[in-house]
């Protein structure tokens, strides 16, 4: 099979890479993919958002399926664009994309269908937003309605934290039009993880879960990111707290968009905490998550390129799990997930041995790489527990210089 990944980041080198390692898979494209993604696929120069040159290629090139990796282009109606083709692609349609779209969509969806969540308000204006704040207290949570590239989300420790928050996003426009409206929810406290499920034709395959670790700084302090590293499984989550979040979430909220006639294909992403009321919704998202993709599938046994045929088909499948564990570690940019300077040289990475280096913002620069992006690189490696994992790739960061790049030390830790 001939298989075209869509997307640029660390997420999708880590699709490319699971499609490569396919005995069923001939072809692997990227476009427009990254400079280091070029060992595990052909880098097509097309940008994600170009939708008619992505459906042009894959029909010149007898593509049998594409893959979305990032969440613009499904926000923006990709699929439905492929499929008005008649071209295979996995993802959900526009209108089941807002799932991840909009945060008062995926809010009202779970106060409708009574999938456990925070208690939430929505406001477009900055008085009314302030005196829920000051009604409610501290720590609050403050997110962005629309899509802010994982950053559009400040869990304030302080009154006054939360009210700049909405000042930056009502007023000051931060994320432009994505925070011309904030969802204002309670502070729940608890173990994080993230459960992602394929979904295909009501049929729902769950992953093995993972946790990752949104703040910038070791001890998980600091600005919020996209995530600086992750792992899997996660073994102080039980099976049954699993079990319990697939049948109240997951199977609910898959059921509750179908009868709202946005049936949901795709990757369902459930970002849940685990409080004393039982697991609850944080975040749904229409995709994979990153950089959790990068430690989950490196996890799978099945054949990915076969597995994907058969969902997209609509025949019954399996999907087989190895027990070891996957941590990863993000090396970033200084400065993120503010401002920061592209072209500073990485080391050389060819040095690591024993792990695995998935590329996000590099760029080739003589004969080695550049940073090109905020997060740029994530190495990961497997053992036998967390431990083994994490000792794994802390050992090989350690033995390299980092200059102008950081990364986090304590990945791993709540494990």
């Amino acid at each position: 099979m001939k298989v075209l990944v869509i997307g640029r980041g660390g997420r999708e080198h880590a699709i490319v890479r699971q499609f490569s390692k396919s005995p069923s898979v001939t072809k692997v494209f990227a476009a427009p993919g990254n400079d280091g993604m070029q060992e595990d696929a052909e880098i097509a120069a097309i940008d994600e958002m170009d939708f008619a040159g992505l459906a042009d290629f894959a029909q010149q090139q007898g593509v049998d399926f594409s893959f979305v990796g990032p969440e613009q282009p499904l926000s923006e109606g990709i699929v439905d664009f492929f499929e008005a083709k008649g071209l295979r692609i996995f993802g959900p349609s526009k209108q089941a994309a807002q799932i991840e779209g909009s945060k008062a969509f995926a809010k009202e969806l779970m106060e409708k269908y009574s999938i456990p969540t925070a208690g939430y308000e929505t406001f477009t204006e900055v008085a009314p937003a302030i005196a829920f704040i000051r009604q409610h207290g501290a720590p609050i949570v403050i997110k962005a309605d629309g899509l802010a590239a994982g950053k559009g989300v400040v869990v304030a420790v302080t009154e006054e934290e939360a009210v700049s928050a909405v000042n930056d996003m009502l007023e000051g426009q931060k994320f432009g039009e994505s925070g011309s409206k904030v969802v204002i929810e309670e502070f729940l406290d608890g173990e994080e993880f993230s459960f992602m499920s394929f979904v295909q034709a009501g049929r729902i395959y769950p992953m093995v879960i993972s946790q990752d670790h949104k703040r910038a700084f070791d001890g998980d302090r600091g600005p919020n990111t996209g995530g600086m590293g992750a792992y899997s499984p996660v073994p102080q989550i039980s099976q049954e707290i699993v079990d319990e979040t697939f049948t109240k979430i997951v199977e609910p909220a898959v059921q509750a968009m179908a009868s709202e006639g946005t049936p949901f294909n795709g990757i369902l992403y459930t970002g849940v905490i685990l409080t004393k009321q039982g697991p609850k919704v944080i975040e749904f998202n229409a995709r994979f998550g990153d950089p959790e993709t990068q430690v989950v599938l490196p996890r799978m046994k099945s054949d990915f390129g076969l597995f994907m045929a058969a969902i997209l088909s609509g025949k019954p499948a399996e999907l087989e799990w190895d027990d070891q564990a996957v941590l990863g570690v993000v090396i970033a940019a200084e400065g993120y997930p503010e401002t920061v300077e592209k072209g500073t040289p990485l080391p050389d990475l060819s040095k690591l041995s024993g792990v695995e280096v998935t590329h996000a913002g590099t760029k080739r620069l003589n004969g080695g790489y550049a940073g090109n992006g905020g997060r740029v690189l994530l190495v990961s490696a497997s053992g036998p527990s967390i431990r083994g994992a994490q000792d794994k790739v802390y050992e090989q960061l350690d033995s390299l210089p980092w200059d102008g790049f950081f990364y986090r030390t304590d990945i791993g830790w709540r494990a």
